[in-house]
């Protein structure tokens, strides 16, 4: 029996793949590459989370695929010789209020400046350049602060890698419950 996995695929903004042929993704549309596959080379690629398909993507397009004939794992993403697509949808907005939520989930860490909370909590885009202005201006200033304290850093480097992967499962949950609304899951 053929293995089908379901995966998360990120692409252009306008859906064209970037092979260079013109293609563009459509739902429903079994897409297949002949030849050796190679994961992060050849073929057609998707990750199981959404989280770690995040740091491939070229565009805010999310696609919702399922692979299947041959099939490589490798890390956090696979590839295969076919992809179909499920559903299709613009996720830009979506990506937007995902990445507000994920910094208030950490915004108790630091003493954030008021239109970063405000931008953060609202998504006013009036407020956006401010907001990073002000954030890069703290996280300078943090930054200086903690090279001159690195000892301190070094003892939290153990706890602070396992309350990181806590919170990258849980970033992932959110992200995925996010995106499936997408496809009307």
């Amino acid at each position: 029996m053929e293995q089908r996995i379901e995966g998360w695929h990120f692409l252009a903004n306008d859906c064209r793949f970037s092979y260079g042929d013109g293609n563009k993704a459509v739902a429903g549309y079994e897409y297949s590459v002949k030849g050796p596959i190679r994961l992060g080379e050849w073929g057609l690629h998707a990750s199981n989370r959404a989280i770690d398909a995040l740091q491939y993507a070229p565009g805010h397009m999310i696609g919702r695929a399922v692979l299947s004939g041959e099939i490589i794992r490798g890390g956090n993403k696979l590839v295969a010789t076919h992809r179909e697509y499920l559903w299709i949808a613009d996720a830009e907005e979506t990506l937007r209020s995902f990445a507000r939520w994920s910094a208030l989930q950490t915004i108790h860490l630091w003493d954030a400046p008021d239109v970063v909370r405000r931008y953060l909590e609202s998504g006013d885009e009036s407020l956006r350049a401010a907001a990073w202005a002000a954030a890069w201006a703290a996280a300078r200033d943090a930054a200086w602060d903690a090279a001159w304290d690195a000892a301190r850093a070094a003892a939290w480097a153990a706890a602070r890698d396992a309350a990181w992967a806590a919170a990258w499962d849980d970033q992932n949950t959110e992200l995925e419950k996010r995106l499936m609304a997408l496809g009307g899951k």
